[in-house]
């Protein structure tokens, strides 16, 4: 019997590429050393966004960094163990932010996001689970209303996408969501979106549809890959898996996979926090982002959840406890009737490459081995059509669609 292929990672990346495989007619494997969804993919913001396609670097990000670093909310940091790494990465996004490099990024990342409710609605409706996602408004909120604005390119990008965009002022704001701080005196809306209830629950529910058609999921821990004649063994702990073709899907760990078989990839751990209520005593009906502290808060099943920051970190870093207490003082300033007593906090390791692009499809000079990693900020909402792709791609079906902007091979 031919060996299946093989999965690696069970976050919402993988667990999509899974379902994607087996509607192909795959026979599928999946090997995670945490149950399916429980490390990056169960501690998102939620949001769910066709209009997501605004890359991290922009014109004029590199006169931001001094505030983002060392202004009133810190939202970016660097660990001084990454340092060294941190700075060729840094140059390479920067070099990103000219608006023509800009738009054909964004249009690159519309391929992957503009389907995502869709398919996340087809999903969830054959595993009964409809209910984890809701129809959303994302609300950019701003303390300075002179800064809500249609006439920023990123605007500009979202609308030409198809965005139906509006500018509110302060007392719309706050019939919009009365829970809200009145010093936040505008805010862009950004509609047709969607906003995860549960993000691990979502993960959960699609495993469990995957295993129901058949897929297979291994609690292992991966160590190697070894390249035999009739494909690929997958070297555990204490066992190993024949594999017709392997998919990566680790996240941040795909870094040093691909570095023991002689592939150098610029992975950086961009790691990402939240503080949630399980009482909060108030709701959001929308995902708000506060724009100044890059914080974003929506209510979930788990009760509020206030997510952001971006800290580049060694993977096995401790969290970093003064993040979690300034996403704490963050939700105490965007909602003054939260009770917050209770809290749980959580961190998580977004895996970035410089240019807000994962890494899809066949990695050169090793058969039957596949990329689908890199997501970013944008994991949750890439994930469907990102397994699509690569499901596609180990069909040798044509796609109508230039992907070379996913290729690893842009790093070469």
């Amino acid at each position: 019997m031919e060996p299946p292929v093989t999965v690696l990672g069970a976050g919402i990346v993988g667990i999509c590429t899974a379902l994607a495989l087996v509607e192909r007619g795959f026979s599928v494997r999946v090997v995670d050393r945490t149950a399916p969804g429980q490390e990056t993919s169960y501690g998102n913001a939620g949001v769910i966004s066709p209009w997501s396609v605004v890359p991290q670097a922009m014109p004029g990000t590199w006169r931001q960094i001094p505030k983002l670093m060392f202004g009133t909310h810190k939202p970016l940091s660097v660990h001084p163990r990454v340092w060294l790494r941190m700075i060729p990465w840094g140059v390479s996004l920067l070099k990103k932010g000219a608006e023509q490099q800009v738009r054909d990024t964004s249009e690159a990342m519309s391929t992957l996001c503009a389907p995502s409710i869709d398919i996340y609605q087809r999903y969830l409706s054959d595993a009964g689970a409809t209910h984890l996602i809701k129809s959303s408004i994302y609300v950019h909120a701003y303390r300075d209303g002179s800064k809500a604005s249609l006439d920023t390119l990123d605007a500009q990008i979202r609308r030409e996408k198809g965005a139906e965009m509006e500018v509110i002022g302060v007392d719309a704001l706050h019939r919009l969501e009365p829970y809200l701080n009145r010093s936040f005196k505008g805010a862009v809306l950004i509609k047709g979106q969607a906003r995860a209830i549960s993000p691990g629950e979502i993960c959960t529910a699609l495993a469990d549809l995957a295993q129901a058609r058949g897929v297979a999921f291994v609690t292992r821990n991966v160590r190697s890959l070894e390249r035999r004649s009739e494909g690929w063994s997958v070297i555990c702990d204490t066992d190993r898996f024949p594999a017709k073709a392997v998919v990566i899907a680790m996240g941040v760990w795909s870094r040093e996979l691909l570095r023991s078989l002689g592939v150098s990839v610029p992975l950086m751990a961009e790691r990402g926090y939240h503080v949630e209520y399980p009482d909060p005593q108030i709701m959001t009906e929308n995902s708000i982002m506060d724009t100044d502290a890059k914080v974003i808060a929506s209510s979930m099943a788990g009760g509020l959840r206030v997510a952001g920051q971006a800290e580049f970190a060694p993977i096995d870093a401790p969290p970093n406890e003064s993040k979690i207490a300034r996403l704490h003082n963050v939700a105490r300033a965007m909602f003054p009737d939260l009770r917050a007593e209770q809290k749980k906090s959580w961190m998580g390791r977004r895996p970035s490459f410089p240019d807000s692009l994962p890494a899809l499809g066949p990695v050169d000079g090793h058969e039957g081995l596949f990329a689908n990693f890199g997501h970013s900020h944008y994991g949750l909402m890439m994930a469907p059509k990102s397994g699509q792709i690569v499901a596609a791609q180990l069909a040798r079906d044509t796609q109508n669609k230039d992907l070379s902007a996913f290729s690893l091979a842009r790093f070469q």
